[in-house]
């Protein structure tokens, strides 16, 4: 059993708005839902969590998802304080199946069907995936005054996108050893990696963006007009 654990608690801080970003629309189609659609329409996801900040649950379940239909289980979880609180609270809250997990950006909504289906068969062989594209820009270490240390190498340099995608038992097992030896782990990767495990960089897409930013907004536009919206 393949489930989708997509986190959705985020604020509209960087883009100085009250609003949730991921509940921002996009041509009368709000962020997080189109996150949602594309897994939905998966063939190889079995269920879906969707984390959302306690005071935003009822709002999402009343005001936003009935006004639209999805095929498989929409689950509600209530996020925690920062993100790897509400991915652990979603991964406690996955069914007792659930054999693999993919966790996902609720702000990122295009990612595409080919992500997720090369996602599910590398985790079948690989058990930790992480999508990701190539560095374009030279990248420099600095010190703390911004002194300019050295050139890192941009061939062995990766952005790391969502999905992120582990054995169910994996990722539960990292996040518990996290929470018991006080670990805060910049994503979900990284608290598996502490656990001595290999993760495998897959390849993503330089579309599939995390809205953050208004600068954010405007590239979502350009996305959708390409794609014939």
């Amino acid at each position: 059993m393949n489930c989708a654990l997509i986190v959705a608690g985020g604020t509209g801080s960087r883009m100085k708005m009250d609003t949730n970003k991921q509940f921002l629309k996009l041509n009368d189609k709000e962020v997080v839902i189109r996150t949602m659609e594309a897994f939905d329409t998966n063939l190889n996801i079995d269920e879906i969590i969707v984390v959302l900040k306690k005071e935003e649950i009822e709002f999402f379940k009343t005001k936003i998802l009935p006004n639209y239909r999805f095929i498989k289980p929409i689950k509600l979880v209530e996020g925690g304080k920062q993100r790897q609180d509400s991915v652990y609270n979603g991964l406690k809250a996955l069914d007792k199946d659930c054999k693999n997990v993919l966790v996902h950006d609720g702000a990122r909504p295009f990612v595409t069907q080919e992500i997720i289906n090369d996602t599910v068969s590398k985790l079948k062989e690989l058990g930790a995936v992480v999508v990701a594209v190539k560095v374009k820009d030279t990248i420099k270490y600095v010190d703390e005054e911004h002194n300019i240390e050295s050139t890192l190498n941009r061939d062995s340099l990766f952005a790391v996108q969502t999905p992120q995608a582990f054995r169910y038992k994996m990722l539960l097992k990292a996040y518990e050893h996290a929470y018991e030896n006080e670990i805060t782990g910049t994503d979900d990767s990284s608290l598996v990696e502490k656990l001595g495990y290999k993760v495998k960089i897959i390849d993503g897409s330089y579309d599939n963006i995390k809205i953050t930013t208004k600068e954010d907004l405007d590239f979502a536009y350009q996305i959708l007009k390409r794609k014939g919206e």
